[in-house]
């Protein structure tokens, strides 16, 4: 791959990340937008409008989850969010800068996920858990690759 190749894969990889950072952010807000509510109510009212039956599994689930959310919980969870979302955000930064840390940090982050990805597909092959995998492995790869092009052509000047 040339060095515009490499770029524009880069550019791309950052785009994703700052995709990933502000939908997390404005999932961040959406969860402070709960606070004060009936959040119990609102999970049967969203269990209802989607024509499911409150008594199985999983939307009996996730009304028990709705009911156990309270505004401590959410401004915990919205404070993570923003987190995340400014990590991600500093990384698209970095990428786009050409920055050798946020490449290092786009290395560890598609690297952590990994061993998570493999269990998943051990526990159940899926269209999405493959397609998770292969993607991540490429961003892994592609910032190797970054890094020991960089490393190289530090050592040749």
């Amino acid at each position: 791959m040339t060095s515009s190749g490499l770029r524009k894969s880069l550019d791309i990889v950052a785009a994703i990340e700052a995709a990933k950072g502000v939908i997390v952010l404005l999932a961040g807000f959406g969860l402070l937008g709960l606070l004060h509510r009936d959040l119990h109510a609102l999970g049967e009212e969203l269990v209802a409008t989607l024509h499911l039956n409150a008594a199985r599994k999983y939307p009996h689930i996730f009304i028990d989850l709705m009911s156990s959310l309270n505004d401590t919980r959410l401004w915990s969870l919205a404070g993570m969010a923003l987190l995340y979302s400014t990590i991600r955000l500093v990384e698209a930064y970095g990428l786009w800068k050409q920055k050798t840390w946020a490449e290092w940090l786009a290395l560890a982050g598609g690297c952590i996920y990994l061993p998570f990805e493999v269990y998943e597909i051990y526990a159940k092959v899926t269209v999405v858990r493959v397609s998770a995998l292969v993607f991540n492995l490429l961003i892994v790869l592609l910032m190797t690759r970054v890094l020991l092009q960089k490393r190289k052509n530090a050592l040749s000047k």
